[in-house]
């Protein structure tokens, strides 16, 4: 019986060739990136409303690291690039139904693009990625290795959606359906938004900053292994608390953290709209 994609990358990653990697390896790894182009595996995925690392998904992404050797990439004279040849940029047609506009964007092989996204320059999508259908990645936005971003999310100018590659049971940035990050929006270590939250410009989510909740009077924070997650349809902007300490109260300092002001209502959805004029 043929061992799985799954298995296979498993015991390579566990076992790499002491006589180094050959061309049996090669065509594995190709298979596997395949699987990442299509969408048919994902570095991270939901289970019962809860999102989970796919280890091999990223294990197999490490391969490619290991086995890639400096290549030149370069486009011409002019325009001269050296990296791993494992992950030269990903190849699309406009069959993709993809609108990369023109203009210094970079999309690294292995990322999974939905039909109708929307690329503006300049933007970089980086290995391991999910972007679902319809969304919109905005100029000077990252989204990083081996996050994961839903349908129908506009990420603004400048926004960053980091990477999580290594350690490899690290949860990726997550970012599901229908949400709007603000211009200058930093996402990052795992973060989990919820379906429809809105991140206000300047925003940024982290591991270590709690986020205060006015309209539910609740504190979110990472706990363990458990991501910091903002709720389904909340509205996010950047706040302050008082520094408690008597030195830091007398300098009148304040400390940086994002609070939740509200939750979308009708107001919200027609500001919103104006978005899908762009697409």
């Amino acid at each position: 019986m043929t061992a799985s994609l799954d298995e296979r990358i498993s015991h390579l990653f566990q076992n790499p060739p002491a006589e180094g990697y050959g061309a049996e390896h090669a065509r594995l790894f190709d298979e596997f990136k395949a699987a990442l182009n299509a969408g048919e595996i994902r570095a991270a995925s939901p289970v019962d409303g809860e999102w989970r690392v796919n280890l091999w998904v990223k294990r197999g992404i490490l391969i490619g690291f290991r086995m890639g050797t400096l290549s030149n990439l370069s486009i011409d004279e002019q325009f001269r690039y050296f990296d791993k040849h494992t992950f030269p940029l990903k190849r699309l047609t406009v069959d993709d139904g993809v609108r990369v506009v023109p203009g210094g964007s970079s999309i690294r092989d292995g990322v999974f693009l939905g039909r109708g996204v929307t690329c503006m320059p300049p933007m970089y999508i980086n290995v391991g990625a999910y972007v679902g259908e319809g969304t919109m990645i905005d100029s000077h936005a990252l989204v990083g290795s081996c996050a994961q971003v839903g349908r129908r999310v506009h990420l603004s100018a400048g926004s960053q959606i980091g990477g999580v590659l290594e350690p490899v049971g690290a949860l990726p940035v997550i970012v599901e359906d229908d949400v709007l990050v603000g211009g200058n929006c930093g996402i990052y270590e795992g973060t989990v938004v919820r379906e429809g939250a809105v991140l206000g410009a300047g925003t940024i989510l982290t591991g270590g900053t709690p986020v205060y909740d006015l309209v539910l009077q609740a504190i979110y924070r990472r706990d363990g292994n458990r991501p910091l997650e903002i709720p389904t349809r909340a509205v996010v902007v950047p706040g302050a608390r008082a520094v408690s300490q008597e030195w830091g109260q007398s300098q009148h300092l304040s400390i940086y953290t994002p609070v939740i002001i509200k939750y979308r209502d009708s107001k919200t959805e027609r500001s919103l709209q104006l978005e899908d004029l762009l697409r």
